[in-house]
């Protein structure tokens, strides 16, 4: 398995393989499957409720391997996001990379924005902050908003931060490997 090169299949093992070990969040029982299934679940929910669009399978599939970074080796919270985004990018196209590569940024954003977003942060999330560059400045806010990607990598994050619910029953890994594969179809 090549790390910066993952097909679909080396992407569900990892997966698959965040079903094991030390659980996301200190003190909680949820697993990296169990937090990427809930994040995808949310998305899911989002997307129907606003209608299908062009982009919706992609930004699920974000949210099913957003975190994917920290299921590889020696790759820490700083830089689990570009590692996901450069693992996925090949398989999965520009757009789930870019909303995975994103998602740290999205969360850097909303705290800078003000607001209540920083204190509903998971211990795990505000701890994690400092460690990938704290609170955005007024000039990286601007550039950001003004990204492509900034609506969906913001909903992202947002499902992100509701996706770490302890005992949460939702669909498995199979069930999601069907718009994996139709994502990575689309891919040219």
């Amino acid at each position: 398995m090549n790390p910066t090169n993952l097909t679909v299949d080396d992407i569900a093992q990892l997966l698959a393989s965040g079903a094991a070990g030390e659980p996301v969040e200190e003190g909680a029982s949820f697993t990296h499957l169990d937090h990427a299934l809930q994040t995808a679940t949310l998305l899911r929910a989002e997307v129907a409720e606003r209608g299908k669009g062009e982009h919706d399978d992609a930004l699920i599939v974000a949210g099913l391997v957003h975190d994917i970074g920290h299921l590889l080796p020696g790759v820490g919270d700083a830089e689990h996001d570009a590692a996901g985004a450069a693992g996925v990018r090949r398989a999965l196209g520009k757009q789930v990379a870019g909303l995975v590569g994103l998602h740290v940024a999205a969360k850097r954003y909303l705290v800078a924005s003000g607001g209540t977003y920083g204190g509903g942060l998971s211990a795990g999330s505000v701890t994690s902050l400092s460690l990938q560059g704290g609170p955005m400045s007024s000039d990286e806010r601007a550039r950001f908003e003004a990204l492509p990607l900034f609506g969906d990598a913001v909903a992202l994050r947002r499902a992100d931060d509701r996706g770490k619910v302890d005992g949460l029953v939702v669909d498995g890994l199979t069930a999601w490997m069907e718009v994996v594969r139709r994502v990575a179809v689309g891919v040219t």
